[in-house]
């Protein structure tokens, strides 16, 4: 199959294409695409991969579903385009990071930057139906997704791991504590933000953690 994505990590994920799982997924997500309104544009369903290449990664971030309003989201777990107001957990995202490190909430939701210096932003299902969240959970994302982790949580070392609620962390419940930094806490949503998302300095430890092991840190 021919899938249009990083080349490095086209390398890592190349069994997973031919595997039946992802024959059955493709031709469920074409369909979608060609009946409704889906979410992110076709070519940015691979954004996360295409903007942080495998040898790239530092920092892997764990979402669960992309957003399912129109113009949000962009291929990044949390990440909104430019000029699109911030959802709430972004906004504490941005609480958390201005506690942590003292920087500033930036003018747009935008986190391709992160994605560029190695913070690999990925949602565990890559697309989604407008205004209908999780309606294409268990389609075979999940699959393809969880081996992408796998393959960096076992072809890499001194990664860091950032896993925010309960789903996050089951997804990467497998990943050895003893070769990278896994980081977890409550999810950054209003629902539950005040039970440990605050307060976590997951920024400046995973920042830490990367300048011991001879990194460069990441700006957030």
């Amino acid at each position: 199959m021919n899938v249009q994505i990083e080349e490095s990590w086209k390398a890592h994920l190349e069994p997973e294409f031919e595997k039946d799982y992802f024959r059955t997924l493709t031709d469920f997500v074409k369909s979608e695409y060609s009946q409704y309104q889906i979410f992110p544009p076709g070519k940015l369903i691979f954004n996360a991969f295409n903007l942080c290449p495998f040898d790239k990664v530092k920092v892997v971030i764990i979402g669960q579903d992309p957003y399912h309003g129109p113009g949000q989201a962009h291929g990044l777990c949390f990440s909104v385009n430019d000029g699109v107001p911030f959802p709430p957990s972004l906004v504490n995202i941005f609480k958390e990071i201005k506690a942590d490190i003292g920087v500033d909430a930036p003018t747009t939701g935008n986190l391709t930057r992160w994605a560029e210096q190695g913070v690999l932003l990925l949602n565990a299902t890559l697309t989604v139906r407008a205004h209908q969240a999780g309606s294409h959970q268990n389609r075979g994302w999940e699959a393809f997704t969880d081996a992408a982790i796998r393959a960096l949580a076992e072809g890499k070392e001194n990664l860091v791991f950032i896993l925010w609620g309960s789903y996050a962390q089951k997804k990467g419940a497998f990943i050895d504590r003893n070769k990278h930094l896994v980081l977890t806490s409550a999810h950054p949503s209003p629902l539950s933000a005040y039970n440990g998302f605050f307060g976590n300095k997951h920024f400046s430890r995973a920042n830490d953690y990367l300048k011991a092991h001879g990194e460069t840190e990441i700006v957030w």
